[in-house]
């Protein structure tokens, strides 16, 4: 399985063409869950753990692989399910997140599957508050379950959401006749971590799920003259949403005049140098990792405090 996805980096043709490649995987029973292929380093036979003491409890153990130690998350148990059996008889998915390693134990691993984002639906109304469900797909008569690992990573490692003084105060708005900022993200536990961050810099925030809702969003706010679109100062988006990522929501905002000059983040959990060459390519104004609070919060107060001067 380790060479099966050794050439990770050669997909990354997919992004900015509103597609993507799953890794699916089995926890305890039959249900199939998937990972985006971009977030995954390597899958290995989980070879035996270091035990940490008083660490958490979804937390099996730590290990080293070519030089990076990384704790060991048990998936089954984070999500609420019963822990994974066999540990000598597991996989273990070793992914980047958010800039950080990690392994996340899993009972066996399927295959990889092509997918475009529209095939990706968010999860029904009303179970997202209680689930770590970010999206399904349906495939081969089944559903697969798009778990929200950012939720994960943030109940078991924490989550400062708290920007400095020193960079609060360095990043006021300004203008505050352009105080309102679109979020776009479709993980809950992400667009939180968001909105207390704009509003730490006096600005307001509106939250959508996908690229999709965000660009109808937009477009009703152009089409009706709507207050809003005369405040909008900054668009915030996560690259990988259900429906229309954020590059290819990126592309269209740049192709509609009404809306092209606005300024747009992308700020996402993925890793890679092809980020950046994205960025260029689809026309955002700058790309910043998750999850740091002075670090987005500088990226936004700089983009917010310079609208003044629309971007050519």
């Amino acid at each position: 399985m380790s060479g099966f996805i050794a050439s990770v980096d050669a997909r990354t043709q997919l992004a900015g063409h509103n597609r993507l490649e799953l890794l699916l995987f089995r926890l305890n029973g039959k249900q199939r869950f998937g990972i985006n292929v971009f977030k995954v380093r390597e899958v290995i036979q989980c070879p035996p753990l270091t035990q940490i003491p008083q660490s958490h409890n979804v937390v099996r153990g730590i290990i080293n692989i070519r030089g990076t130690t990384m704790s060991v998350m048990d998936l089954s148990m984070a999500i609420g399910l019963t822990p994974v059996k066999d540990i000598s008889d597991a996989f273990l998915i070793i992914t980047e997140f958010n800039q950080k390693v990690q392994g996340f134990l899993v009972g066996s691993v399927d295959r990889i599957v092509n997918q475009t984002w529209k095939e990706i639906m968010p999860p029904p109304k009303g179970s997202i508050s209680k689930s770590y469900l970010t999206a399904v797909a349906h495939m081969e008569g089944e559903l697969v379950e798009i778990l929200d690992v950012e939720r994960v990573l943030a109940e078991v490692n924490g989550a400062e959401v708290e920007i400095s003084k020193e960079i609060s105060d360095q990043n006021q708005v300004e203008e505050l006749n352009k105080n309102l900022v679109l979020i776009v993200d479709d993980s809950v536990v992400a667009r939180n971590q968001v909105k207390k961050t704009a509003e730490q810099l006096g600005l307001e925030p509106v939250l959508a799920c996908d690229g999709a809702e965000a660009l109808q969003l937009l477009e009703n706010w152009a089409s009706n003259g709507s207050t809003e679109i005369e405040r909008l100062a900054l668009i915030i988006s996560d690259i990988e949403m259900p429906k229309m990522d954020g590059y290819t929501l990126t592309t269209l905002i740049r192709r509609d005049q009404r809306l092209q000059h606005f300024r747009i983040l992308l700020h996402t959990s993925m890793s890679g140098g092809f980020n950046q060459a994205m960025v260029d390519k689809v026309g955002a104004d700058e790309f910043i990792a998750k999850f740091e609070p002075d670090i987005l919060a500088s990226g936004i107060g700089k983009h917010v405090n310079q609208i003044h001067t629309p971007k050519q």
